[in-house]
């Protein structure tokens, strides 16, 4: 059982008027570091664009503007479009009330509501991640596949640099074996 993700995103407190939320994009990029706020999935290996979604969907806005940064999350398409309006207490303010509802990613504490099983599915621990395990549909398996392509993109990373400096028959080999699982995976992924 492995941590979720390595770091919480954290956004930075921005607070420029703009014109529409989609002016946010770059910042979101950066404080979301590439990657989707719900899921973690990397828009590298992605074959739909990324979006931004409103933390509490627009519907229930009463105080917040929907161009605040603040309520903004980089999402991967599946994780915005699973979780649509879903708002269950109806109110801006409360995130989420009797194990229904959403914790923002930016919380510490999101964290603590899922895990990653050695082959990269994202299972739940709280009666709440399970929850919103379901609404953002983490069982799908593009989540998994991701996860394993960037694992095995790291090793062929690690590989090629001790090749760089190590001429060894045995390090060659295993990085055939590496290359011809990513490809595997890049094929599963098109799939989808």
């Amino acid at each position: 059982m492995d941590r979720f993700r390595k770091a919480t995103p954290k956004r930075r407190k921005i607070i420029a008027s703009v014109a529409k939320y989609n002016d946010h994009r770059n910042d979101l990029i950066i404080d979301f570091d590439n990657r989707c706020g719900y899921c973690n999935d990397i828009d590298v290996w992605r074959t739909v664009w990324f979006e931004l979604d409103h933390f509490v969907p627009k519907k229930y806005l009463k105080t917040i503007k929907d161009t605040d940064y603040s309520n903004l999350v980089y999402a991967c398409r599946s994780c915005n479009n699973s979780k649509r309006a879903h708002w269950p207490t109806g109110n801006e303010f409360i995130h989420n009330q009797n194990n229904e509802g959403f914790i923002d990613p930016c919380e510490d504490n999101y964290d603590d509501q899922f895990y990653r099983c050695p082959d990269g599915k994202i299972m739940y621990h709280t009666e709440l991640g399970k929850w919103m395990y379901y609404k953002l549909k983490f069982h799908k398996p593009q989540h998994e596949i991701i996860y394993r392509i960037e694992q095995l993109d790291s090793l062929i990373e690690d590989c090629e640099n001790l090749l760089s400096v190590i001429d060894s028959q045995i390090l060659k080999d295993r990085m055939l074996i590496l290359y011809r699982e990513y490809r595997n995976y890049t094929k599963q992924l098109s799939s989808i």
